[in-house]
């Protein structure tokens, strides 16, 4: 489900890059779906299921179906009036947020200068943006309290129609409107909704769907409430600092924050199908291990998480890299996407794909704190690496502009997830098995000889230009497959079998 909804999100990218491009209008319309996006991970899949889901496997555990309906229904009642008020605040409060995230283009509107058109834009689509906040972080509640059940299917198809609905509203509706990027914001709009009322019957079908109450002082409640603030940071770094990212991007070239977004689009396939998959299903697992206080089930779903991430991982953050700038012309070079944004947003692609792997490490990592309902060290490291991730911004954007932002937040992420491994092992939880280190350098061989076969065997980057697109989606879906073959066939000669990736 995850794959399909992931297909979908690269259809829908392919869509506006035809669209908007990497002009003004792209701009606007990424950052204003980009501020409820990252409220969402604040709100619903970062923090919040953080701290909600293991607090909902205790009370699912050990006690009654009536005590767990109660809590299902103060949750969800305390979190959508809250919610609200926060949604009515941004879309009453637009230009002020606007002002916050797109900083560079605020200075410009007070001097008149030439980007005090987006300050304007941005600060009415907002309006349109913001209330997908309030729908999609109920539905990842939704979601939440179906996994605990586990039930995955039906929260990980949710995100279909999003996708669905943008697309529509880019194709159908863009021509209804002066500015096409309000189309698409119309789409998030529908979207979010779309998906929150996809989640109601199965969570009648679970026996799990309640009328939601107020619950502010409720002791569930109130766990939550404690162990979410310090997740707050902890679980959403990678966000706080591709916003940061965003931020300072407005001070530079017009087109910047859209190279960084459709790189990080690509980068968001891999990360989610296999790293955010990952996670999301060993949580309640986890969760479970640690209140029958099964410490071999722990580590062994968490030793079976790492690997999992490892096997994924490294091949795909190579891939990407050697295939970056094909990858971007086959699904975005056309209409308004010409090929100097390609070659801009491939130097943003190469320089988040060596991050990868460690965006990946942290959703499972963090989610071996979470599981135990410590938040005070993912909060902590998060902080140090949010530090880090300011000062590297800082040194790199200077010499490498766009693309010294996303380096940044590569070197972060790999100072993160460190901090995170040490910090399990420090406090005997988890630490790396033997084979696990042998399953980890098999799978670096293989993927590096994949990497160099890649990189040799693809054309210059002006041969991919002058290539039909027919031509071109055959030549990538050549190397893609030769790569992929050739990264098994390795694993294979070098002994890795299914049970090397089982944890025993």
């Amino acid at each position: 489900m995850t794959l399909i909804s992931r297909v979908l999100g690269l259809v829908r990218d392919v869509v506006i890059a035809n669209l908007l491009g990497a002009g003004a209008a792209a701009d606007v319309f990424i950052l204003t779906n980009k501020i409820p996006n990252f409220l969402r991970r604040l709100f619903a899949e970062g923090a919040f299921a953080q701290a909600f889901v293991p607090v909902l496997t205790e009370y699912k555990e050990n006690k009654s179906l009536d005590e767990t309906h109660l809590l299902i229904a103060r949750v969800s009642g305390t979190l959508g009036c809250i919610l609200l008020m926060t949604t009515v605040l941004g879309v009453v409060a637009s230009p002020v947020v606007i002002m916050l995230f797109g900083t560079g283009w605020f200075i410009d509107y007070l001097q008149g200068g030439a980007e005090a058109e987006k300050y304007e834009l941005a600060s009415v689509m907002l309006k349109i943006t913001f209330p997908y906040l309030f729908f999609v972080a109920l539905t990842a509640f939704s979601g939440a309290v179906l996994n605990t059940w586990g039930k995955f299917g039906a929260a990980a198809f949710t995100p279909v129609l999003l996708n669905v609905a943008m697309i529509t509203a880019a194709i159908g509706f863009a021509d209804q409107f002066e500015e096409p990027a309000f189309a698409l914001a119309w789409g998030v709009f529908f979207g979010g909704m779309f998906q929150l009322l996809f989640q109601l019957p199965f969570l009648k079908q679970a026996g799990v769907i309640t009328w939601p109450k107020w619950g502010w002082n409720d002791p569930g409640v109130k766990k939550i409430r404690l162990l979410m603030l310090p997740a707050l940071f902890g679980v959403s770094v990678s966000q706080i600092n591709l916003l940061f990212d965003t931020v300072l991007a407005s001070f530079l070239q017009n087109g910047s924050i859209s190279w960084l977004y459709y790189s990080d689009r690509l980068l968001e396939f891999p990360l989610g199908l296999f790293g955010i998959a990952i996670a999301t299903v060993i949580l309640p697992q986890l969760s479970k291990d640690h209140v029958t206080a099964t410490s071999k089930g722990f580590k062994n779903t968490m030793d079976w998480g790492i690997r999992m991430v490892c096997l994924l991982g490294v091949p795909s953050a190579l891939g990407l890299m050697a295939l970056a700038e094909p990858m971007l012309m086959v699904l975005f070079m056309r209409g308004e996407f010409t090929a100097l944004d390609a070659a801009q947003s491939k130097l943003s692609l190469m320089a988040y794909s060596a991050g990868l792997l460690f965006f990946m490490l942290i959703k499972v990592l963090a989610t071996g704190f979470f599981s135990r309902q410590d938040t005070k060290t993912p909060v902590r490291i998060g902080i140090q690496a949010m530090l880090a991730n300011m000062v590297f911004n800082i040194i790199l954007i200077f010499p490498l502009a766009h693309a010294g932002l996303a380096l940044a937040t590569s070197l972060s992420a790999l100072f993160n997830a460190s901090l995170l491994y040490f910090a399990l092992k420090k406090c005997g939880v988890y630490q790396f098995s033997q084979a696990t280190f042998q399953l980890l350098i098999k799978v670096v061989m293989a993927a590096g000889l994949m990497f160099l076969c890649l990189y040799y065997l693809q054309p210059e980057s002006a041969q991919w230009a002058q290539m039909t697109l027919e031509y071109r989606i055959a030549y990538l879906i050549g190397l893609i497959v030769a790569g992929a073959t050739g990264y098994l066939l390795t694993l294979v000669i070098l002994r890795v079998k299914l049970s090397d990736i089982r944890s025993h």
